[in-house]
């Protein structure tokens, strides 16, 4: 088929020792590896003989028989149990793609269009095979060096990444990526408090061994889970995120916050960016009474948004925050429907009690709590007390 094949046998070594060096230079760890004669050595054969046995599938058009993808695997595993981190394992897929394009277009002659069109038809669907064997692998030699919750909060960042690992990681760790997830924020309210990185790492051990689900802590005022969304429906993802959420607000021992927002594999990044939108403006309690979504606070989002809605809003809060526990007499009975006897029983006071505070909020506002108006103003003036939005603010016990 030409002289592509007779031309790409004949540099074949001088293939592999390029691409050796490329890898040296442009990676520590290969870098590394490189620098004594066994490791030099066995990254040329591997290198050479995947080089080789390319040429004779393609040529032939076979695909990789499993004696081959056992080989690559176990090339694989050995650099995952030596310690090569994710970033490098990536970047060398990447440079080894980009080296063997290169290779077979310097190869390719003017009469070899027929047999480069032929190659390159082979290893698009050979490639990510190949590929896929050898982070399989990889995977698997990270699984002997690295323990069970390490390799969950990976997980969760390459799902949060839409990285295509993310799948034979979940294998790895005993997951399996579901079509829907609903990602889960809970923010520690509050000041950042410097929890040490072993303190972190035994909080997510104990939470993984409770929740099979993908989770991870990347700032210190934020925990994300990734809750499968199952056939039984969203209310039971947002049962177990709740859940969790109430776990880790125990854990931590601060007052937290919980959003979430729903999203499929490969488009997790926008449920991120919403879910933690919600945190952020959901009400903040010692220990989450409910995971929010949009369509709980989407009236607080818009105002969050609009400096002039939010200083008024809070001008609002300020007046009441000077009465006889107001916010917190708002907050339950706007909990409670505007039901007087409920709102009254959960405040422990008297139903005569409630109504004079009730007044009273209208005296201060001039918005009567159960028209449509004073729902609309005084809840959200509420909601964003309770998410912490004016902390200059007393909430009385709210």
């Amino acid at each position: 088929m030409g002289d592509l094949f007779w031309v790409l046998r004949n540099r074949l070594d001088a293939n592999a020792r390029r691409a050796v060096e490329v890898y040296a230079r442009e990676l520590a760890e290969y870098r590394m590896m490189s620098t004594g004669s066994q490791g030099r050595t066995s990254l040329m054969d591997f290198a050479v003989v995947l080089r080789r046995r390319m040429l004779t599938l393609a040529e032939d058009d076979r695909p990789f028989d499993e004696e081959d993808l056992a080989y690559i695997a176990a090339v694989g595993r050995e650099r995952g149990e030596r310690g090569v981190s994710l970033a490098s394992h990536r970047r060398v897929l990447v440079l080894h793609s980009s080296l063997t394009l290169d290779e077979i277009q310097d190869a390719a002659g003017p009469n070899d269009l027929s047999a480069l069109m032929h190659t390159l038809a082979w290893l698009a669907p050979q490639g990510v095979i190949a590929q896929n064997a050898y982070t399989r692998g990889y995977m698997e030699g990270q699984e002997h060096r690295l323990p069970l919750a390490t390799r969950v909060q990976l997980l969760a960042k390459l799902l949060l990444a839409d990285d295509p690992a993310a799948p034979d990681l979940a294998g790895n760790v005993g997951m399996d990526v579901p079509e829907r997830y609903l990602v889960t924020v809970v923010r520690v309210a509050g000041r950042p408090f410097g929890w040490a990185e072993r303190v972190r790492d035994d909080i997510i051990e104990t939470l993984v061994g409770g929740h099979r689900v993908p989770m991870t802590w990347p700032t210190r005022e934020e925990f994300v889970a990734l809750v499968p969304e199952t056939g039984d429906g969203r209310a039971t993802a947002g049962e177990r995120a709740l859940s969790l959420a109430r776990e880790f607000a125990a854990a931590v021992g601060r007052p937290c916050s919980a959003g979430s927002a729903p999203g499929r594999p490969h488009a997790l990044a926008g449920a991120l960016t919403m879910a933690r939108q919600v945190s952020q403006v959901a009400p903040v309690h010692a220990v989450p009474t409910r995971v929010h979504g949009m369509a709980d606070v989407f009236v607080e989002l818009g105002a969050a948004q609009l400096p002039q809605v939010e200083e008024w809003l809070r001008g609002v809060a300020r007046r009441l925050s000077g009465g006889p526990d107001l916010l917190a007499t708002l907050e339950v009975y706007y909990r409670c429907d505007m039901n007087r006897l409920l709102a009254a029983t959960a405040l422990h006071i008297h139903p005569r009690t409630l109504d004079y505070r009730l007044q009273r909020v209208r005296e201060l506002t001039g918005l009567n709590p159960g028209s449509t108006r004073g729902v609309r103003v005084l809840n959200t003036a509420v909601a964003r007390v309770l998410a912490g939005a004016w902390p200059e603010l007393d909430s009385g016990g709210a």
